[in-house]
């Protein structure tokens, strides 16, 4: 079998045969009058009319020698077949076919439609000319890739060969469509905000820094949009959403990743009931237009979004379960429950709120959902507002699904004095080593100082996606960040 640098410098010489025969191996444009699907759906026409077509594409398959070829040609959302016989061109074009032409190359045919003596709706070939030369062989040489990290590397031969990553690609556009036309059609308005941040806010995770050198000035990116977005409330939006980017800074697994896409709504006039209200909805909607089913094996869980949406109190769940209760406990006492259950942790900034957090993770696994979370303690939410009868706890929801939790929300604490003081407790974790929480945003307080609304805000990234998928997260995206080859 040839080698990879055989096979190219054998294309080499055939790309200088197009060279020679006056042909542009990589022309700006090529004929073409319509795709591939749109030439198949109106075969029968145009193969009464008789009329000269031009159609382009990738050849996938070729077969026959001597006087006839008969070209599979694939342009992505289509494919057809084109015949070449030698008595149907010049002898000069079919002879450079011949010899110049390889699997993968894109070309540009141009002829009439008719029906092969095997019943074949193709395209007689009268004349062609090179749209792109292919040096490297299409994976289909070696059966495809095997390899799970070359597939991601090589995502782009991944897709071209696997039906199933490229209709993967296709689901995760109806994903985040689903959830544009839902949130539109219930008034909320799209926007962007800043990705370069001062601050980085809205949630608790270790930021990237980057520099910008125009400023001299080192900056974050962001971790939410979630401070920018409530600031449009405070302008006078009511209902304003955006998906976009996020990056923070942490360890890997099946579930997380670094740089991922994440929706955020807030709504004002609302609170956590009607977001838990709003949001099985969308859910529904869109898991029934992504994967037209609401029901989905997800690892071992079979899940079943059309069920009854069940409530989980936090703090009731996890004194049941281990005797502790959340709001009347020590990290001496939470640590001690973690060493006896052998659950690990990053013992860097370990602090109360890390532990209970590590000890909810532990339990969470059991629930299967669909259903929310709710009645979380204060100090695990620093822009939550906090529950009226129980200062302790705050008025927050997550979306818990297959042992996990896929999307979080609460009422939005409006309150400037408690914010204020909230951040005051976020940066004296910080001092003492917890590099997850949160810096303290003053122009944030400000704002919040001129008034904002009752409101209601809400989070989920593509990580919905993988589980609906039973996918590792990395998988179900187009382009995952990899290390780079040696």
């Amino acid at each position: 079998m040839a080698s990879l640098e055989e096979i190219r410098k054998t294309r080499l010489d055939k790309l200088a045969l197009l060279e020679k025969a006056g042909m542009d191996p990589y022309p700006s444009k090529v004929p073409r009058d319509m795709c591939l699907m749109d030439a198949r759906d109106n075969f029968k026409q145009y193969s009464k009319d008789q009329k000269l077509i031009s159609l382009a594409g990738r050849v996938i398959a070729r077969r026959g020698q001597g006087a006839i070829f008969f070209v599979d040609l694939n342009d992505g959302k289509g494919k057809l077949q084109a015949v070449f016989k030698k008595d149907e061109l010049s002898e000069s074009l079919f002879n450079l076919f011949s010899e110049a032409i390889d699997l993968g190359d894109f070309i540009s045919v141009a002829g009439t439609f008719f029906v092969t003596e095997k019943g074949e709706e193709s395209l007689l070939v009268s004349s062609w000319k090179i749209a792109a030369k292919s040096l490297l062989p299409l994976p289909e040489k070696w059966h495809g890739l095997e390899n799970e990290e070359l597939k991601l590397r090589k995502r782009y031969l991944d897709i071209l060969t696997n039906t199933e990553v490229k209709e993967m690609v296709i689901r995760r556009s109806t994903f985040w469509q689903a959830t544009r036309d839902f949130l539109r059609e219930k008034d909320f308005t799209e926007v962007e905000t800043p990705i370069l941040e001062n601050i980085a806010g809205g949630a608790e995770a270790k930021p990237f820094i980057t520099h910008h050198n125009a400023l001299d000035l080192d900056l974050y990116l962001r971790i939410s949009p979630e401070l920018w977005l409530k600031r449009l409330l405070v302008a006078g939006f009511q209902r304003v959403f955006e998906i976009g980017r996020i990056f923070r800074n942490e360890g890997m697994s099946a579930e997380h990743l670094q740089d991922y896409t994440q929706m955020e709504f807030y709504w004002a006039y609302a609170d956590y009931n009607d977001g838990m209200k709003l949001v099985e909805e969308l859910y529904k909607y869109v898991a029934e237009k992504t994967f037209g089913t609401l029901k989905f094996k997800i690892k071992d869980h079979q899940v079943d979004l059309g069920a009854e949406w069940q409530v989980y109190d936090f703090c009731q769940t996890l004194k049941k379960e281990t005797g502790i209760d959340p709001t009347e406990t020590t990290l001496e006492e939470v640590t001690k429950k973690l060493q006896e259950l052998k659950v690990e942790y990053d013992h860097k900034g370990f602090n109360l709120t890390r532990a209970i957090d590590s000890l909810w993770k532990y339990y969470r696994k059991k629930i299967v959902g669909p259903g929310f979370l709710i009645n979380v303690p204060v100090f695990l939410e620093p822009l939550a507002k906090r529950k009226k009868d129980n200062p302790k706890l705050v008025e927050r929801f997550q979306v818990i699904l297959a042992g996990s939790e896929l999307g979080k929300g609460f009422s939005e604490l409006n309150d400037p004095l408690d914010q204020a003081g909230r951040f005051k407790e976020q940066e004296k974790l910080r001092k003492e080593g917890d590099e997850e929480a949160q810096m303290t945003d003053k122009d944030f307080v400000e704002a919040l100082e001129h008034g904002m609304p009752p409101a209601c805000g809400f989070g989920m990234s593509e990580r919905l996606f993988a589980f609906l998928s039973d996918k590792p997260a990395r998988e179900t995206q187009i382009f995952p960040l990899l290390r780079p080859r040696d």
